[in-house]
């Protein structure tokens, strides 16, 4: 079970809110001298009475609780509009770091994660960061202080009504203080249903035709209802213990201002204390509630932001790639032209309980020309593609660049120089034109023109309303899967790498477009490394080289018509496919 004070939650929270302490100091200051000046008022209102007793003119004494109560509301406006102003800045901050943060992390690690929980941390959480690192930091201190100062001036009026005060409100704190921890707990406990049931509803979305071609809503709904029930059941545990934490505060405040009645009505009577010290106090025990209130509220609140803290915390422990990663505008890849690839020895695998992918895999790539890699299902093809991206490290053996280790290289200059066609050839939301240029904002209207010709998209843009301004829809519904992996070819070739690596790129693509694209292919060879894995043969008979895996390893390589004489693995794929009589075509 958590303790209700966390160090190292505490730590991180002051982290957030560090970059705005100067605000959120002036803003407290502020918040604490209106406090201070209510703590005034009382002495003020004992004077008056005084001085009616006595029979003493009284004008300056109102004028005086007129302007301490005028200050002091100015004053709490400028000090609250300095923490709403800093605790805004504090979620934008916070936002910043965590989208750096989650941009940055190494693919394994976000595969392990669900997207929409990721997403519920971005949004929900960051959001219970703005009143906890300013008003709940501030509060308690505030709080404490000017009840200190209180309690210190009521101490000079009568330590006889102090005492009973005192009394009712440690029996009170205690009952308070117990609940703390519950609400912490409590307020974990939605977040965390909150950011399950987004990973569910995220997942459902993500596949919104195969969840409706199922006829799967009405059991995903009920799922997404469950989970959503199960936040509303912790939050509502949450605010049953934050309503019973700020009630014990009115309560306390009640108790001792009826104990004080009685004990100072009686005091009163028999002379031990005049009857502007019985005014003053009670009028402390009025002004006390809020600076308590503070104080309780401060301390819920933290509660329920440690609970979004350590959900931040989790993301800020995942592991994320080298420092300089990330494509910037303008990063080009150091050398020119195509790019001498080289794999010794490379072994790999998803995880320590999961079996070698690649066991021992070594392929020379030479500089320019097309090599395909061919091979069955789950022979490591397209893990090779990912390994040369760096999106996962090997276990052991080397790849080398330009006789360079990938290790050694600055990922933004490796990636720069890798075009990469993904097999599902994923679109983001947004124009075609946004997809096309998205690895290079820079392309200019020609260039974006001569790539859509050679990928044969052309006719494409002719019929679109809107041409290359036309919206694509999320992950590019709006298109066929075909014309898809041509976007995603001419985003790749558009960037003008020396690498270009093309998983599956024609598995979608009819034989009058799969023609064209071959072509396209063949041409880009002559300037960069083109490799390829492919099912389909007839896209790489054409090859300088092909290497056939098998069970994470080497087993063959050579030219096609080499390859269907000397390797039964695919002479057999050749057959199957009815391209042995095919020279090359």
């Amino acid at each position: 079970m958590r303790t209700p004070i966390d160090r190292t939650t505490l730590r991180t929270l002051l982290g957030y809110a560090r970059p705005q302490r100067r605000t959120i100091l002036c803003g407290g200051l502020l918040v604490l001298l209106s406090g201070l000046a209510a703590a005034a008022l009382p002495l003020a209102a004992k004077e008056l009475v005084d001085r009616l007793g006595a029979g003493g003119g009284i004008t300056g004494l109102l004028v005086l609780l007129v302007c301490l109560a005028l200050t002091g509301a100015v004053i709490a406006m400028a000090g609250n509009y300095l923490l709403e102003r800093a605790a805004e800045s504090v979620v934008l901050g916070a936002r910043k770091r965590l989208a750096g943060r989650l941009l940055s992390l190494r693919v394994p690690e976000f595969q392990r994660a669900e997207p929409g929980d990721l997403l519920s941390r971005f949004t929900g959480d960051t959001t219970l960061l703005r009143e906890v690192c300013t008003h709940a930091l501030v509060g308690l201190v505030t709080g404490s202080a000017t009840t200190a100062v209180m309690v210190v001036m009521m101490g000079a009026m009568d330590l006889v009504l102090l005492g009973i005060t005192l009394a009712v409100l440690a029996v009170v704190a205690l009952l308070a203080l117990a609940g703390m921890p519950m609400i912490e707990k409590a307020s974990h406990a939605a977040q965390s249903a909150v950011g399950e049931t987004g990973a569910r509803l995220e997942r459902v979305l993500g596949a919104f035709r195969t969840v409706k071609a199922a006829g799967a809503e009405t059991r995903e709904l009920a799922a997404i209802e469950r989970g959503t029930e199960d936040a509303w059941r912790a939050g509502v545990r949450s605010a049953r213990w934050e309503a019973l934490v700020h009630g014990f505060n009115g309560l306390a405040v009640q108790a001792s201002f009826l104990a004080v009645l009685g004990v100072g009505g009686a005091r009163v009577a028999t002379g031990a204390i005049p009857l502007s010290t019985l005014v003053a106090f009670l009028l402390f025990l009025f002004f006390l509630e809020e600076p308590i209130g503070q104080v309780l509220h401060a301390g819920s609140k933290l509660q329920v932001g440690f609970a979004a803290v350590r959900r931040l915390g989790e993301v800020e422990r995942m592991r994320t790639e080298p420092t300089g990663t990330g494509t910037s505008v303008g990063v080009r890849p150091a050398g020119q032209g195509s790019a001498h690839l080289s794999l010794s020895g490379v072994r790999f695998r998803y995880g320590p309980d999961l079996p070698e992918v690649l066991r021992g895999v070594s392929v020379d790539v030479p500089a320019s020309g097309m090599t395909a890699f061919v091979g069955p299902s789950g022979a490591g093809k397209s893990t090779l593609f990912a390994l040369l991206e760096r999106f996962y490290e090997p276990d052991s053996g080397h790849i080398r660049l330009d006789g360079r280790d990938l290790a050694d290289w600055d990922l933004a200059e490796l990636r720069a120089g890798i075009g990469y066609v993904e097999q599902d050839a994923p679109l983001l939301s947004g124009s075609l034109r946004e997809n096309l240029v998205y690895g290079r904002p820079d392309a200019t209207d020609e260039e974006v023109r001569d790539v859509v010709a050679q990928t044969r998209l052309d006719s494409l843009v002719d019929r679109l309303p809107a041409g290359l301004d036309t919206p694509v829809g999320h992950r590019g519904t709006f298109l066929s899967g075909g014309e898809r992996q041509r976007v995603a070819l001419a985003r790749a070739l558009i960037s003008r790498p020396r690498v270009l690596l093309l998983d599956e790129i024609t598995s979608q693509l009819d034989a009058l477009n799969e023609t064209a694209i071959r072509d396209v292919v063949t041409i880009a060879a002559k300037t960069m490394t083109v490799l390829v894995v492919a099912h389909r043969l007839s896209t790489v008979t054409r090859a300088d080289r092909i290497v056939v895996l098998d069970n994470g390893t080497v087993r063959a390589s050579g030219t096609h018509d080499e390859l269907v004489v000397s390797d039964p693995l695919y002479a057999e794929f050749a057959t199957t496919q009815l391209l042995t009589g095919e020279h090359g075509g």
